[in-house]
């Protein structure tokens, strides 16, 4: 007999989503001011990227709490 995990809450998702968005957003304003030298464009890029990689992840991970491959 095949065991059923339960789903991921939503809520749990959201958690995720968010802190891993602020450690890859810290990332992205660290190389984009090594880069460019001006931390108002490094803070820039943070922002756009900030908002568009949360949307992102947070569809990606609930796609694959559908997937029962390797649960």
């Amino acid at each position: 007999m095949e065991q059923t995990l339960p789903k991921e809450d939503i809520k749990r998702s959201l958690a995720k989503t968010i802190s891993w968005r602020l450690v890859g957003t810290l990332d992205t304003v660290l190389i984009s001011y090594l880069l460019t030298g001006t931390l108002a464009i490094a803070f820039s890029i943070g922002a756009i990227e900030l908002v568009t990689k949360m949307l992102l992840y947070f569809f990606h991970e609930r796609a694959w709490n559908n997937i029962k491959w390797g649960k």
